[in-house]
């Protein structure tokens, strides 16, 4: 006969932090796991824009997404869900193109909250014009259910069409958003 023996840590106040089923299963309560969280970036193709106008990237791809959090076929962005409120680490990378070489003045990269602009940065190239850049940055915010967080990007070019898209020299996604509740903030 074998018996089965059910272990718990806790903190001071009776909390659990970590449980084990005796078998090898350890189980953290879901308020102390970095959840949601997501990961998405943009596919192959790149994301036409109109010259020196804010818009949209569109993140169509997920790596994961733990709860559903992120809409990546229509409005592409991330919604914090019901109970869920608190503080999130937010970074993101586009790769921001011109079509010909030495054609890109500057790019604006933002972070949207519920449709307004609440963070960017940004770089200007005037007077030594480049063709393309990864453009980066991150934040975090303090979030409501229902806020809803978006990436938007501006280039500013001589001539030809500005894109959003992917590095084709280093083969993998450069175009991408990601995400998580941090625990304990």
């Amino acid at each position: 006969m074998s018996i089965l023996k059910v272990n718990t840590i806790q903190d001071k106040g009776g909390n659990t932090l970590l449980s084990s089923d005796g078998a090898g299963t350890l189980t953290l309560p879901s308020d102390l796991k970095n959840t949601p969280a997501f990961l998405v970036n943009r596919t192959s193709s790149d994301q036409s824009i109109s010259n020196n106008t804010y818009t949209k990237v569109q993140f169509n791809a997920e790596q994961y997404d733990t709860d559903n959090v992120f809409d990546s076929s229509t409005n592409y962005r991330f919604t914090v869900p019901s109970g869920q409120a608190g503080k999130y680490f937010l970074y993101t990378n586009v790769w921001c193109r011109g079509t010909d070489v030495s054609m890109m003045n500057y790019y604006v990269l933002a972070f949207y909250k519920n449709g307004s602009n609440i963070w960017e940065q940004h770089s200007n190239f005037t007077n030594n014009d480049i063709r393309s850049f990864g453009a980066n940055m991150s934040l975090t915010l303090d979030l409501s259910a229902g806020d809803y967080i978006e990436v938007y990007g501006r280039i500013n070019i001589n001539s030809g069409n500005p894109s959003f898209g992917n590095d084709p020299i280093s083969g993998g996604p450069t175009t991408w958003f990601q995400g998580y509740k941090l625990i304990g903030a």
